[in-house]
C-alpha cells in the first residue's frame, strides 16, 4: 500500500510540475515587442554617442550591428555599423531602411544618418 502511494504521489508532482517553466530573455522582455524596446534603446544611446568615440567603444554600448560596411577612400578607411531604429517592413527581418548607419573613419565616430554616410562616399 505505501508503494502505491508513493507512485500516486509522484505522479501528481511530476505532472504538476511539468507546466513550471519560465523563460527569461536578456532585457527582461516578455511580451514580443523586443524590436520596440532595441529600437527605442538604440536612438537614445545614439543620439547620446561622442563624436570621434572609438569604434570598440561604441561596439560595447550598441553590441553587434544588423548591418556592417567598410571600404577605404585615399589612406582612410571607412567602417559603417547600421543599428536598427525604426520599424518600417512588418516582415520579420530587419532591412537598411529601418536602420541608423554609424560612419567611423579610421575606427573614430564622425557621426551618424544618411547624410554623414553619403558625405563619407
Amino acid at each position: 500500500m505505501k508503494v502505491l502511494t508513493n507512485v500516486a504521489l509522484s505522479v501528481v508532482l511530476a505532472t504538476s510540475l511539468s507546466g513550471c517553466v519560465i523563460i527569461d530573455r536578456p532585457g527582461g522582455e516578455h511580451d514580443g515587442n523586443d524590436w520596440r524596446h532595441e529600437q527605442k534603446e538604440n536612438r537614445q544611446i545614439i543620439s547620446e554617442l561622442p563624436l570621434n568615440a572609438s569604434r570598440q567603444e561604441v561596439h560595447n554600448k550598441l553590441g553587434a550591428p544588423e548591418f556592417s560596411e567598410a571600404f577605404t577612400k585615399g589612406n582612410d578607411e571607412y567602417r559603417v555599423l547600421y543599428y536598427r531604429t525604426q520599424h518600417r517592413h512588418s516582415d520579420g527581418d530587419t532591412t537598411k531602411d529601418e536602420t541608423t548607419p554609424l560612419v567611423f573613419k579610421n575606427d573614430k565616430l564622425i557621426g551618424w544618418g544618411q547624410d554623414t554616410l553619403a558625405r563619407a562616399r
